[in-house]
């Protein structure tokens, strides 16, 4: 099959030929129709998260069942699924208190005395995040996946993977955003709009959107924003105090960056909770004045929204086909795998929400 292959880091992904092994105990074979690149990608391909070389990319995908290994139940050959990176043991602590996005049983990957599940001859090549979605197919776990209805658009599913789970599931599940509350969402990319989506269907009375971009503050207000801010015109956080009459009840950082990070501490009303979606690089320390913990205020990350993802994945989906998830409007393009670094150098402009890649 064909594969996008990161070798070296800071480099463009090689399209190359992979060997795909046959789904073995609690395995299924997914043929992959959709594909978004995300930032995440980017991250792991500059190195700002250390990964093992080589590795085929990409975690955010829908597809099709081709083929189930013994002991699985769950799914069937012709069934669509989306995938999920944060796939779950269902036995273990975080499991089983309901914190399945923070499992990280080694029984969800192969063992190293078993054929790994991609190779080139003899070359065994990481598989990233329990899914490797710049592929043509993928043998995951069947705890890394989600099955959902026949009539949902592939690409719009394929999104539904990590981004919109990540911004929807931050809001609802995480920070827990209640009606009539106020909410500022820092970074209005994929998982950004997603957040402002999800804060719209939540019942936020004020979604503030913080960008650089005017285009993508346009966007924010077909997903729900009040409110937007240009941070390149104004200080945000003064300006986000000023729209609240003091800050809000809830802030999200949707970039990864420390700057960003401190402003969304900095805007919270008293007793706010700030919560980081984005990914902030390695090594990076936030700074935040201490005096102002006795407000009551807080600051906590997300993983993947908190998410239960075989539950929420399939309301997502609904949620779609009913007009109040805009998924549509998070696809800039779509492109060929053959396109994927393409897709990449997209990212780094901050003009796009997703390239989405297409397989036949």
């Amino acid at each position: 099959m064909k594969a996008a292959v990161l070798r070296e880091i800071n480099k463009p992904l090689e399209i190359e030929d992979v060997q795909c092994g046959n789904p073995g105990p609690r395995e299924v074979l997914v043929r992959t129709m959709a594909a978004g690149v995300c930032h995440s990608d980017l991250h792991f391909q500059n190195g700002s998260y250390p990964y093992p070389l080589p590795a085929v990319l990409g975690h955010e995908s829908a597809g099709i069942v081709e083929a189930v290994g013994d002991m699985v139940t769950y799914v069937k050959p012709g069934d669509h699924v989306i995938t999920c990176l944060s796939a779950f043991c269902g036995h273990c602590e975080h499991c089983l208190t309901g914190h399945m996005s923070l499992c990280q049983e080694p029984e969800l990957q192969r063992p190293p005395t078993e054929p790994s599940r991609l190779a080139k001859g003899d070359e065994n090549i990481a598989q990233f995040l329990n899914l490797s979605s710049f592929a043509e197919m993928m043998l995951v776990h069947e705890h890394a996946i989600a099955k959902v209805r026949d009539d949902m658009p592939w690409a719009q599913a394929a999104l539904i993977g990590c981004g919109v789970t990540t911004g929807v599931g931050a809001v609802i599940h995480t920070a827990a955003v209640e009606p009539g509350s106020s909410v500022a969402i820092i970074g209005c990319g994929g998982v950004g709009l997603s957040a402002i989506n999800g804060a719209a269907i939540a019942g936020a009375a004020r979604i503030i959107a913080v960008d650089m971009v005017p285009s993508k503050l346009d966007l924010a207000r077909k997903f729900g924003a009040t409110d937007v801010v240009n941070a390149g015109e104004c200080d945000p956080v003064e300006a986000v105090r000023e729209l609240t009459g003091g800050g809000v009840h809830y802030s999200f950082e949707a970039i990864g960056l420390k700057p960003t990070t401190e402003q969304a501490f900095k805007m919270l009303a008293r007793g706010g909770t700030a919560t980081i979606i984005g990914m902030i690089p390695v090594g990076t320390m936030i700074d935040l004045h201490g005096p102002e913990f006795l407000m009551e205020r807080k600051i906590q990350g997300s993983n993947m929204g908190s998410n239960r993802f075989r539950v929420d994945m399939p309301r997502f989906v609904d949620f779609y086909l009913q007009g109040r998830l805009h998924l549509d409007d998070l696809i800039s393009r779509k492109i060929k795998l053959e396109d994927v670094n393409e897709g990449m150098e997209a990212l780094k402009t901050g003009e796009i929400a997703r390239s989405v890649i297409m397989f036949d």
